[in-house]
């Protein structure tokens, strides 16, 4: 499967086949220096599959998790291609998962002023979610992603064979965001997600949130409006996961729990809940909601002390409303 997602500065392709992790060259240049970033947490069998394949290749391996986004994790990899002599031709391969893809997004976009990178996503999230869209970012003092920039990849190759080392957990984290999409764009997706075997239905799962992403990042690249649904569940997600996720909670599950007060219709939160249910996606989790509003006073997206959230009402279709801050305060309370 194939889908190129047409910017107005740059396009790139998506490409979906199982075991393409085994024949890179066929979609990338390697024959240049080559990075390729990876976590802890990346079984290595997967990084020496690729290393194989890169004549001139060095392999960096990070720390697994959300502490992988920070300045010092980033400033190490910037030293580590200023050692290897890289130039502007070269290029960084991003193996792992979401973390891994807005740390290597992140350097690929300022070192240098710029230089290659590709994206090799191998979780449910990043191959779902963070393959598309171009945002890239690191943390600073537990506030998720407030340094970043848009910088896309040249060329996204979608493995969904690494999916099966995956354990259970982190499998189904992803799928939120396929749920997200679901709800914000594609009805169908939710449909799949009601049938007995979700597994056997992964690659369309895949494809299709890949679709409702695709649609709406090329109508507005840099989120002066309509890309702002896709924020739908991370509003109040990023704030939990601030506050408690880097040691209790998954970024998939803190949006699955953002997600819960934003629907305005009862009965689809019904159906939503189900789903979690049934995945093993928690419906609710006791956290204070108080410190949580208190780190969510400093989200980016906030301006003037009001905050624009993404609400559905019907699944499928979403809408943007500008509140005040103050008013965040009821919609953790009423998840927390």
């Amino acid at each position: 499967m194939k889908l190129t997602i047409n910017l107005q500065e740059k396009s790139y392709d998506i490409f979906m086949e199982r075991g393409i992790l085994q024949k890179l060259s066929q979609h990338v240049d390697l024959d240049r220096k080559v990075l390729i970033l990876s976590d802890d947490g990346v079984p290595k069998q997967y990084v020496d599959q690729v290393l194989a394949q890169c004549p001139r290749g060095y392999s960096h391996v990070v720390r697994q998790g959300e502490g992988a986004k920070s300045l010092e994790v980033y400033k190490e990899v910037c030293e580590r291609l200023l050692e290897l002599g890289f130039s502007r031709t070269d290029c960084i391969l991003a193996l792992g998962g979401g973390v891994i893809g807005d740390l290597a997004g992140f350097v690929a976009a300022t070192y240098l002023r710029g230089i290659s990178f590709v994206g090799i996503p191998t979780t449910t999230l990043s191959q779902i979610d963070s393959s598309i869209g171009g945002k890239v970012a690191v943390n600073l003092d537990h506030v998720k992603n407030v340094l970043g920039n848009f910088y896309h990849p040249s060329r996204v190759l979608i493995d969904p064979d690494t999916l099966r080392t995956l354990p259970r957990r982190h499998f189904v984290n992803g799928l939120a965001e396929a749920i997200k999409a679901g709800l914000i764009g594609d009805p169908a997706i939710l449909d799949l997600f009601e049938q007995p075997d979700v597994s056997a239905h992964v690659e369309e799962i895949i494809f299709r949130s890949l679709q409702v992403k695709k649609a709406v990042v090329e109508q507005d690249e840099k989120e002066q409006n309509l890309r702002r649904i896709l924020n739908f569940g991370h509003t109040l997600g990023h704030g939990i996961e601030s506050v408690y996720g880097l040691k209790d909670l998954l970024h998939g599950e803190c949006v699955a729990l953002g997600m819960l007060p934003m629907l305005e219709d009862d009965a689809l939160r019904q159906r939503v809940e189900k789903i979690y249910v049934s995945l093993g996606l928690r419906t609710g989790v006791e956290y204070d909601p108080e410190k949580v509003y208190q780190v969510m006073t400093r989200d980016k997206k906030v301006q003037g002390g009001r905050i624009t959230v993404v609400k559905v009402k019907e699944a499928g279709h979403a809408r943007l409303e500008t509140i005040p801050m103050e008013a965040l305060r009821d919609y953790l309370r009423r998840q927390g």
